[in-house]
Formats: C-alpha cells, structure tokens, sequence
C-alpha cells in the first residue's frame, strides 16, 4: 500500500511507527512543516519526507490526515483537485465530522475517520472507524491497516466524540492508574524500577485476561477475592474512597468538554 500521512506530529509518527513496523506499506510519505524533526524516518529506506502535501497525495493511494484541526481545510482545499476516486482519505481529527469534510472535497470520495490512540505506536492501538457512504466498501481496508497494529471497531459517526474519550484520552487514564499502582509498590517497599515494571505489567495481564476469555471483570475478580481476604479488604476500601465513581466522573467530564468543541474548532 502507498501511504501518505499528513501531518507527522506525536499521532502521526506513532501511526507511521505501527505501519511501519507491521510493514504495512510498500511506500510512505511523511509531511511536516519542518522535516529536520522526522528526518530518521528515512532510514527505513521506503519512506520520503517532505513538506509538500500534493507531493505525498500524488504519490499515495491512502491518506491519513493527522493535523490540527483548524489545519485541515485549508491543507484538503489546497489538494482536492488531485483527489480520484482511487484515494481514501482517512481523518484522525477530532471534532472535524464527515459532512465537514465532503463539502471541502465532495460526497463521491471515501472519506473514513479513525479514532487510533498513542499505543498505535507499539501495535496496540484501539481504533474505532466509521464512513460516509461512499466510503463504505473502503471500510475493510481502513480495518485491515489498523488492525496490523491493534484492534479496530466500526461504529456510528454519532460515537466518535465518546470513542475519542474511552481510547484516545483513555490512554492518559490508565496511565494514571498504573502510575498510582506504582506508588503504591514504593510505599510497600519496592524501588521505583521494580513497582513500574509489576504495575504495568499486571496491567497488561489484566486486560489479557478478559481479551483472551471474553469474561467480565467481576468474573475474573471474583476468582481472587476470598472470604475476609486482603484482595476484598483492598477492593472495598478503594470503592468506600471513590474509585469507580470518580472514574465514571472524570470520562463523563471529558466526553462533556469534547462535546463543547465545535466542529472543526478546539
């Protein structure tokens, strides 16, 4: 696959690394105002990095929009006019809706969002896409790039803003929750290294855990929770504090934030 990303900052490159390590294109374009930053990208041989966008599309059957979003109709107005019904262009732009985009380049391309997060980067990005009409018999093939690096689920446009907020910022969440892990092993005796390393780790076999069996959480709880266990006692004491609920509430607080964005503005 030819692909051309545009806009190599932070989700750019993380995309770039995940396609690239999967080898999932046979070319890639990388465009960012200044190349000396991503120069390293041209070590892997198949990659050109330039500042010019109608560059990369013409030189790029799959296009992956990565810039900000007050960026983007003016980069998609400077290159419509290279657009066949070849390209697919997919946006990973927050708060730019479809209907947007078909007035700046027309109902009859396929035109895909995608909502990857920063764990694209090492293969294990949760992207949710979606489509306009047209874009419909392209879905698959969005699926298949991001599955090489992740797991993908299609869902309605109207799910995106809520998507964005449960894998995109979701990231930053568990982070915090493996963070705090962590200074719960220090405070019981371990060094920095050693609690990250069996915080994160836990983590990891946790979410393994319900991947890999398709069971709840409680189920899986329930086989390490024992009668007056110190497993219970932990659980209990961390929900009389507000884990769950303040959980609930920071999404909920996010996804209210991202719902003020207007279209196309942060």
């Amino acid at each position: 696959m030819k692909i051309a990303i545009i806009g190599a900052g932070n989700l750019g490159l993380s995309i770039a690394k995940g396609i690239l390590n999967s080898n999932g294109a046979t070319t890639m374009y990388l465009t960012k105002r200044n190349t000396a930053e991503i120069s390293d990208f041209e070590k892997y041989g198949n990659v050109t990095v330039t500042k010019d966008n109608r560059a990369a599309v013409k030189n790029s059957d799959i296009l992956i929009f990565a810039v900000q979003p007050s960026q983007l109709g003016h980069i998609l107005g400077d290159i419509k006019d290279l657009l066949t019904e070849n390209h697919v262009v997919i946006s990973t732009i927050t708060g730019f809706g479809i209907a947007k985009i078909e007035t700046l380049i027309g109902k009859d391309k396929n035109i895909i969002r995608s909502m990857p997060n920063t764990a694209i980067s090492v293969g294990k990005s949760m992207t949710c896409i979606c489509s306009n009409e047209k874009g419909k018999n392209r879905i698959d093939l969005a699926k298949a790039i991001f599955n090489r690096m992740g797991h993908t689920m299609e869902i309605p446009e109207e799910q995106m803003q809520a998507a964005t907020v449960i894998c995109a910022s979701g990231i930053a969440f568990w982070m915090r929750l493996i963070r705090a892990t962590t200074q719960g092993a220090i405070q019981l005796g371990f060094d920095a290294k050693e609690a990250q390393e069996l915080a994160m780790h836990t983590c990891n076999g946790a979410a393994g855990l319900l991947i890999e069996s398709g069971s709840h959480p409680e189920a899986e709880i329930d086989k390490v929770t024992t009668p007056k266990g110190c497993t219970i006692q932990g659980l209990n004491e961390m929900e009389h504090q507000g884990l769950s609920s303040s959980l609930i509430q920071g999404i909920v607080a996010s996804f209210e934030k991202i719902s003020k964005i207007k279209e196309g503005q942060l």
